[in-house]
C-alpha cells in the first residue's frame, strides 16, 4: 500500500505544532500543556445534560448556525458580562476555532484575494 499523498497546495500544512508537541510529549513521557486539554470531565450538571440529550435522541446534525437553544444560552451568558447579542443574527456556534476561522475565510474571501496574517497567529 502506498503512502497517502496530499495535493500540492496542502503539503506545507501536513503537520501542526499540536501534532508535533503531542508526539514529542508521548515520546519523552512529558506532560503536554500545549493544547489546553481539560484536566477534569467537566461539571456534573453539564454531564447530566449531555446524557439526557443523548437519551432524548438529540443526536442529529444541528442547523448551520447551531442549535437555537444553545445560541440563546450563549447570548444570555454574554449578557452577564454587559454585552448584548441577538442569538438569531449575531451568534454562531461551530465545532471549534479552526472550523470558525475556516468558515469566516471561505465566506469572506475569494480564491484570488490577498489575506494578511499577523504573527503570532492561531495554529
Amino acid at each position: 500500500m502506498r503512502d497517502p499523498v496530499l495535493v500540492p497546495r496542502l503539503r506545507p500544512f501536513a503537520s501542526t505544532v499540536f501534532a508535533e508537541m503531542t508526539a514529542l510529549a508521548t515520546r519523552t513521557g512529558s506532560v503536554n500543556l500545549g493544547q489546553g486539554f481539560p484536566d477534569t470531565d467537566g461539571p456534573a450538571g453539564m454531564l447530566d445534560a449531555a446524557r439526557q440529550a443523548i437519551a432524548d435522541g438529540v443526536n442529529q446534525y444541528p442547523p448551520g448556525p447551531g442549535r437555537p437553544e444553545l445560541r440563546e444560552a450563549v447570548a444570555a451568558h454574554r449578557q452577564r458580562y454587559g454585552t448584548s447579542f441577538d442569538p438569531e443574527s449575531e451568534v454562531l456556534v461551530t465545532a471549534g476555532a479552526t472550523e470558525a476561522i475556516t468558515a469566516a475565510l471561505l465566506g469572506l474571501t475569494d480564491a484570488d484575494d490577498e489575506v494578511i496574517l499577523l504573527a503570532p497567529y492561531y495554529d
